[in-house]
């Protein structure tokens, strides 16, 4: 299905030289002076390449059929992530290459929105927020909470992140899956 270049967003999968690519990153440039252009960063389905493309914002682009199904998360190991279909429990073992950066993200239970293209899946798409605990910060210094500065924290999926100066250890916070940035402290 032929659309608009402008519409692609992160996570479509497109069809470029009989080749499928899922894309990385989107962005639209509109130049002062020219022709608008979007900006695609994808990978590479079949083996993990990463390429960028420049296209016209009003130039088609073929769109592959890809069907967009939630999946919950169940546990990794060898073989891959292991998913199972809500609707009819079949599971689906997903590699690690598909996961990418979203792995320290998943967690036991987790819905996910996993699009499979002729029974392979080829992208994943995480809630946007996950809540997590603080394993490890520096502790909070007099007179430091009234400022907006942050300070480094070890989350309790390994990942590292800024928080808060009045953040301590154990606190469970709330943060953003695209990036590992602090949103909020968890309401329990």
């Amino acid at each position: 299905m032929k659309v608009i270049a402008s519409t692609l967003r992160k996570g479509n999968v497109v069809e470029v030289d009989g080749k499928l690519y899922v894309i990385v990153t989107a962005e639209n440039i509109h130049p002062g002076k020219g022709t608008p252009v979007t900006q695609l960063d994808m990978r590479r389905i079949s083996d993990g390449v990463k390429v960028s493309e420049r296209y016209r914002t009003t130039e088609q682009v073929e769109r592959a059929f890809v069907e967009d199904r939630e999946h919950t998360f169940l546990y990794q190991d060898a073989e891959g992530f292991h998913f199972m279909n809500p609707e009819n429990y079949d599971q689906l073992a997903v590699p690690k290459a598909v996961i990418g950066d979203s792995a320290p993200y998943l967690q036991e239970g987790m819905a996910c929105q996993l699009s499979v293209y002729n029974g392979t899946p080829i992208a994943i798409e995480l809630p946007a927020r996950v809540t997590l605990e603080i394993t490890d910060t520096e502790p909070t210094m007099k007179g430091q909470t009234a400022s907006s500065s942050f300070k480094p924290a070890m989350l309790s999926n390994g990942v590292r992140t800024m928080v808060p100066p009045h953040v301590a250890t154990g606190t469970r916070i709330v943060v953003q899956t695209a990036d590992g940035s602090y949103v909020e402290r968890a309401k329990d």
